[in-house]
């Protein structure tokens, strides 16, 4: 099963047609795909996975290896409510917070920040495809994702160390992302991954040449009315590799209002802080049940 692949280079030319018809399929029937010749510097893109990854083994790992979770697992004991992975996250915008990471150092905030720059661009440019493919206002999910100061940009920074007993635990459990574009800067080399279509799981092979995977969370599934989907997704453990996945997250503000585009099919006129207080306890049971618990709430009928 090929994972459906979106290259920017031909947007301006004669396959711009064809490019966005495999985009919007990419987005209604998968909700993942791969980008390429996005315009992100290459060595950038190195420069920070690769200074990720000596924060990792300097900072992170000795912390991870003496967690409890660890000395659960060398104890041969099945775990199914915590995951096998280690993480930080930074907010970018609308504020860069990511002084408050302290123990980063120079160099990788510098690089952090000189990549997110860049990255945002793509992340509004997807957004733009997006809404032209669906008869919206370019600006659409844009505006829709704004509060008071504009859209929220995130970055989860997690390994997924290796684990001695891959069949105890989830590097992540199945779960849909709450928010809005995801763009993932993944290993080259690890794989783990795995996307849920047509009732099987589908492995996401490590990125090569460059290439930055995308899929759309669930408040792009409700600003389409369900057109676009937010797909079910884990992270596998691995006996021989430590996978690295650096996840940045175009999302609504804490304080942007959410409704569809179109006909109120679902929840609307909500802030999405609420929606991520019944995400953090629903995160890995089903999104339908979830989107019908906010409609109930909306609607004065939660218990």
């Amino acid at each position: 099963m090929g994972i459906p692949m979106i290259d920017f280079s031909k947007l301006d030319g004669e396959d711009r047609s064809k490019t966005m018809a495999l985009l919007h399929n990419a987005c209604q029937k998968w909700g993942f795909f791969q980008i390429e010749n996005h315009g992100v510097d290459k060595e950038l893109m190195d420069k920070v996975k690769k200074l990720v990854n000596k924060h990792y083994e300097d900072n992170m790992k000795p912390r991870f290896y003496s967690s409890e979770i660890v000395k659960t697992v060398e104890d041969k004991s099945k775990i199914t409510n915590t995951d096998w992975e280690s993480t930080f996250f930074i907010w970018h915008r609308p504020e860069n917070k990511i002084n408050d990471c302290t123990d980063l150092s120079e160099d990788l905030r510098k690089a952090v920040d000189e990549y997110i720059d860049q990255l945002v661009k793509v992340a509004e440019k997807l957004s733009e495809l997006m809404c032209e493919n669906l008869g919206l206002d370019k600006d659409y999910i844009k505006q829709a994702f704004s509060g008071n100061k504009g859209p929220a940009v995130g970055t989860k920074v997690a390994k997924y160390p290796k684990c001695p007993h891959p069949e105890l635990v989830r590097g992540l459990r199945e779960h849909t992302d709450a928010g809005g574009i995801i763009l993932l800067l993944q290993d080259d080399q690890v794989p783990g991954l795995e996307f849920f279509k047509d009732g099987e799981w589908v492995n996401i092979p490590p990125s090569k040449n460059n290439t930055i995977f995308i899929n759309t969370g669930d408040q792009v599934e409700v600003l389409s009315n369900g057109i676009y989907k937010s797909t079910l997704h884990r992270v596998m453990t691995d006996k021989d590799g430590s996978r690295l996945s650096i996840a940045t997250f175009y999302n609504p503000a804490g304080d942007a209002v959410l409704s569809p585009a179109h006909k109120l099919s679902y929840p609307s006129r909500y802030t999405f802080q609420d929606y991520l207080k019944l995400y953090s306890s629903t995160k890995f049971e089903d999104k339908g049940p979830r989107f019908e618990s906010m409609k109930k709430m909306l609607n004065g009928h939660c218990n």
